[in-house]
C-alpha cells in the first residue's frame, strides 16, 4: 500500500494526535512528521514528534479518516546539531473508536536514527486509527521520531469524511518513477513520436559516466533561429529531489502530443521558443536515491553527487568580486556588471569542481539562453537571486538583483489558501515568491552564476513538501504543475528584443552590449547579433555598444502583453 501522507501533507495536522508534544503539551496535534526531516537545527522539533514525557505510555496516533488497510510503518530519529534522538524499539495499536486498541506489532526496532527503516506489519490490519508506543530511546536523547504510515483506504459507505480526491489527469502520461534507463527510453519515445520538434542531445557525463541527456524542443531542433528566445528547465540537482525530473519527462510527452493535436496554445509556444530540458543534473545521486524508493531514501540520501559535491554549492562564486568592484566604484567602466569572467583557480584541473558542474557551465556558455528554473523539492516556494548573502557572515539577508524578479506563477499547491506549511516558514506571506539570499545564504549556486556569467535569468523552484512523492501522487504532482511549467516558459517573450547590426554591411554584431538606464546589468548580443531582455511592462532608454562601433540609444516601451518589444539597432564604425 502507498503512504497515507504524513510526508506529503496529505494527512492534515487535525488527524494526527499524540499523548504528550514538548511543543504543544498533552493531548496536542503534533503536525508535520516528515520523514524527510526539517530544514532548520533552530527548530528542534522541525519535522517530527517528541514525546512531553520519557515513559511507556507516550503514543501518536494517526486517524486516517475511514477504514484502512495499514500494512507498514516507517520511522526515522530526529537529528540535528543540536539533538540526537531516536526510538530503538516500539509498540503498534489499532483502533475503529479509540476506546478499545489491539495490538499487531510488539517490539519493532528502529534501528538507524538517521535512515529510514520500514517495519511491515505481520499481516495487514483493518481499521480506522494507528497508534505508535515507543518503548526505548536512545539512552542519552528522548523519544523522538518522524513517522509514515503506509495503507490503503477502504470503501466505507458509513463514513462522513472522504479521502482527500486529486482530479484525475486527462494527460494519458507515462506517470512513474524512471530510472535512467527507463528515462533514455522514454526520451527516444518522444523524438521518435515527434521526430520533426524534437532533439535528444548529451551535454556531458556524471562522475559515473552516466550522459546528463537533454531534450530539445523546437521547430526547428537543432538551430538556433535569429530573433528567437533560448529557455531551459534543469531539475535533478540534488538526485533524491525527483519530483522535477518526472514533471519535465512529462512536460516532454505533453509538448510532443499537444503539438501534434495541433493545440494553439503549445504550436505557438514551441514555435516561438527553442526549449531545453534537462531532467537529472544529477543522475548518479538519482540511482542512489531511486533504489531505496520513495520512503526510504531520506533527507540527504542521494542529495549529493557520488563524489559527496552538493551542485549547488559548486559554481564559481562570482558575487564576491562584483561587490567588491562595487564597493570600490569600478562598476561597470573597469570592472563588468555581467559576463563576468570565471576566476583562474576554477579552471584548474585540481579544483573541486563536479564533471556535471563542468558539464552545465559549458552548456552555458554554448547556448544564449534567456530565461530559466531549477527545479528542487522539500518547500513550496519560488527563489529568485541573489542566492548569496552581499554580507559574508550572515546566514540570511536581502540580496536582490539589479533586475526586478521575473513572474514566477505559482503551482496549484502554492496558491491554495488551505496550504499547510511544509517547516516553520509562511511563504504565502510572500505571495510564494522571496529572494534567495533572504531565506538562506547559498554561495556558490548556479542561479548566481547563470545571472552574472551569462545572460540568463534564473530561479529556483520548490515544488513539493515531499521531496521522492510516491508513485500514486504524480498525476496528482502534474495537475498541480502543469499550467505555471507552461506560464513560466511564455515569459521568456516578456520584455525586449533586437538585432543589432553593422550599418553598411548589414550583418549581425556578436557581443554587442545592451545596456538598460537605471538597471546596473546588462546583456550581449549572441553570435547572430540577436538579444532579448527580460522587462517589466515601462517605458526605457536603451543603448547598444559594440567594439570599434558608435554606440546608439533609443527609447523602448514595453506593454503588458505578452510580447516582446521590437528594438533593434544598426552601428556606425
Amino acid at each position: 500500500c502507498p503512504p497515507l501522507g504524513l510526508e506529503s501533507l496529505r494527512v492534515l495536522d487535525s488527524q494526527l494526535r499524540a499523548s504528550s508534544d514538548k511543543r504543544y503539551g498533552l493531548g496536542a496535534h503534533p503536525g508535520r512528521l516528515n520523514i524527510q526531516s526539517g530544514l532548520y537545527d533552530g527548530d528542534f522539533y522541525d519535522g517530527g514528534w517528541c514525546a512531553g514525557q520519557e515513559n511507556t505510555e507516550q503514543w501518536l496516533e494517526v486517524d486516517a479518516r475511514g477504514l484502512t488497510n495499514f500494512t507498514g510503518i516507517i520511522t526515522q530519529g530526529l537529528n540535528s546539531i543540536w539533538t540526537y534522538d531516536w526510538v530503538t524499539s516500539y509498540k503498534v495499536q489499532v483502533s475503529n473508536d479509540t476506546h478499545t486498541w489491539q495490538p499487531c506489532r510488539n517490539g519493532t526496532e528502529e534501528a538507524d536514527p538517521e535512515t529510514p527503516v520500514l517495519n511491515l506489519l505481520p499481516s495487514p490490519v483493518v481499521a480506522r486509527y494507528l497508534r505508535i508506543n515507543p518503548q526505548t530511546w536512545f539512552q542519552n536523547g528522548t523519544i523522538c521520531l518522524r513517522a509514515e504510515v503506509l495503507g490503503c483506504p477502504l470503501p466505507d459507505p458509513n463514513n462522513i469524511y472522504s479521502w482527500h480526491s486529486q482530479p484525475l489527469p486527462t494527460d494519458k502520461l507515462d506517470f512513474r518513477h524512471h530510472n535512467y534507463k527507463e528515462m533514455r527510453k522514454l526520451m527516444k519515445r518522444v523524438n521518435d513520436e515527434c521526430p520533426d520538434i524534437t532533439r535528444v542531445y548529451s551535454i556531458g557525463k556524471s562522475y559515473l559516466g552516466l550522459k546528463m541527456y537533454v531534450m530539445e524542443i523546437s521547430d526547428n531542433p537543432g538551430q538556433h533561429e535569429v530573433g528567437e528566445p533560448e529557455f531551459r528547465y534543469v531539475a535533478g540537482m540534488h538526485g533524491n529531489e525527483v519530483l522535477g525530473r518526472e514533471l519535465l519527462l512529462n512536460l516532454m510527452e505533453y509538448l510532443c502530443r499537444e503539438f501534434r493535436l495541433g493545440n494553439p496554445r503549445v504550436v505557438q509556444l514551441v514555435t516561438e521558443t527553442r526549449i531545453h530540458l534537462l531532467p537529472s543534473m544529477n543522475p548518479d545521486g538519482y540511482e542512489t536515491a531511486y533504489k531505496l524508493g520513495s520512503e526510504l531514501s531520506g533527507w540527504a540520501m542521494g542529495r549529493w553527487t557520488y563524489e559527496g559535491i552538493d551542485l549547488n554549492h559548486n559554481f564559481a562564486d562570482l558575487n564576491t568580486a562584483l561587490w567588491d568592484a562595487e564597493d570600490n566604484d569600478l562598476v561597470p567602466h573597469e570592472f563588468p556588471n555581467h559576463y563576468i569572467p570565471i576566476p583562474e583557480y576554477y579552471t584548474f584541473a585540481n579544483a573541486t569542481v563536479a564533471p556535471e558542474t563542468r558539464a552545465v557551465i559549458d552548456w552555458m556558455q554554448r547556448y544564449p539562453f534567456v530565461l530559466s528554473a531549477n527545479l528542487h523539492g522539500g518547500e513550496l516556494v519560488v527563489t529568485y537571486p541573489f542566492d548569496m548573502t552581499r554580507t559574508y557572515w550572515k546566514a540570511q539577508e536581502l540580496t536582490p538583483t539589479a533586475d526586478a524578479p521575473v513572474h514566477a506563477p505559482s503551482n496549484v499547491a502554492m496558491a491554495s489558501e488551505e496550504r499547510r506549511l511544509c517547516h516553520y516558514d509562511d511563504f504565502t506571506r510572500f505571495g510564494n515568491i522571496i529572494n534567495g539570499a533572504n531565506w538562506h545564504t547559498v554561495p556558490g549556486s548556479m542561479n548566481d552564476f547563470s545571472y552574472l556569467h551569462t545572460n540568463c535569468f534564473e530561479i529556483t523552484v520548490e515544488l513539493s513538501c515531499d521531496k521522492f512523492p510516491h508513485a500514486s501522487e504524480l498525476p496528482a504532482e502534474w495537475e498541480n504543475n502543469r499550467e505555471s511549467l507552461l506560464l513560466y516558459m511564455e515569459q521568456v517573450h516578456r520584455g525586449i528584443k533586437g538585432v543589432v547590426r553593422d550599418r553598411d554591411t548589414e550583418q549581425g554584431i556578436a557581443n554587442a552590449i545592451i545596456s538598460v538606464d537605471g538597471i546596473n546589468h546588462d546583456v550581449r548580443t549572441a553570435f547572430d547579433g540577436d538579444y532579448w531582455r527580460l522587462l517589466n511592462p515601462g517605458e526605457y532608454e536603451v543603448t547598444a555598444r559594440a567594439e570599434g562601433y558608435q554606440a546608439a540609444t533609443q527609447p523602448c516601451r514595453v506593454s503588458y502583453e505578452n510580447v516582446p518589444t521590437p528594438c533593434s539597432f544598426r552601428l556606425a564604425r
